[in-house]
């Protein structure tokens, strides 16, 4: 069973690694969502981020647990995970190229965060306003654009998908079979459809490709599951992707 730990009430960085176990159909416990009186809930997930007795203590969440393992950061995690969930490829270069592809999607959802807290993620979004004006049209006309561009052109030259790109089935960034980084590209593309809906549209539609993995992975058996139950909790204006409409040009 393992054990992830993130901050309850939202979806955040956790949700890339829950659509992981959730498409695995992995035992997992979402601990800061479980009751406390059964040794989970918050006092649990702070044990392992300011507890002195914690070796290797975790620097935020999200961070999984698993027996005595203790491991931060997302891209570590579903580096971690996909193997043991067969969400990555055996051989040694799909693995390491998962894992850059994750490593991208993390400077984009890094990227999108910084569209409303361009100055510190201490002040409010109504303190740094303008900055947030400025940083938000840079990254829709120019790192937009370039981040789903790269992932078209990674679709494109995945010999896997050669003659599916025209009819958009069956797409995968990595080899013939869902990777975590297919889950991650959706959930990235679903958060940016939340926070720049107008912008995303008009850039999703020069990468068909991207648009179609998107539709796809939605599609999943279990991830559809997922996305529809209780356990997936909506986008909202305390999560990474925030829907202010003055950045939506």
């Amino acid at each position: 069973m393992y054990h992830l730990h993130y901050w309850p009430g939202i979806q955040g960085r956790g949700e890339f690694v829950r659509l992981a176990l959730e498409a695995a159909g992995a035992p997992y416990v979402d601990i800061a969502r479980a009751d406390e009186p059964a040794g989970r809930g918050m006092a649990a997930m702070l044990h392992y981020l300011e507890d002195d007795s914690i070796v290797r203590p975790p620097f935020a969440c999200p961070f999984l647990v698993d027996g005595k393992l203790v491991i931060g950061q997302t891209a570590a995690i579903l580096l971690y995970l996909g193997p043991r969930l067969g969400l990555v490829g055996k051989s040694e270069a799909d693995r390491l190229w998962t894992h850059q592809l994750q490593l991208t999607i993390a400077d984009a959802v890094a990227e999108v965060h910084d569209t409303h807290h361009p100055v510190a993620s201490r002040l409010y979004y109504e303190e740094q306003t303008q900055e947030a004006r400025r940083r938000a049209e840079d990254f829709r006309k120019a790192r937009l654009p370039r981040f789903l561009a790269w992932f078209e052109a990674v679709l494109a030259r995945n010999p896997r998908n050669a003659g599916r790109l025209a009819g958009g089935k069956g797409l995968h960034l990595v080899g013939a079979r869902l990777s975590y980084a297919d889950l991650s590209l959706f959930q990235l593309v679903e958060g940016l459809l939340y926070a720049f809906p107008r912008a995303t549209r008009r850039h999703l539609k020069k990468t068909p490709g991207v648009a179609a993995l998107h539709v796809a992975v939605a599609q999943h058996k279990r991830v559809a599951n997922y996305l529809h139950s209780e356990r997936r909790f909506p986008f909202s204006e305390e999560g990474i992707f925030r829907r202010y409409p003055e950045l939506d040009g």
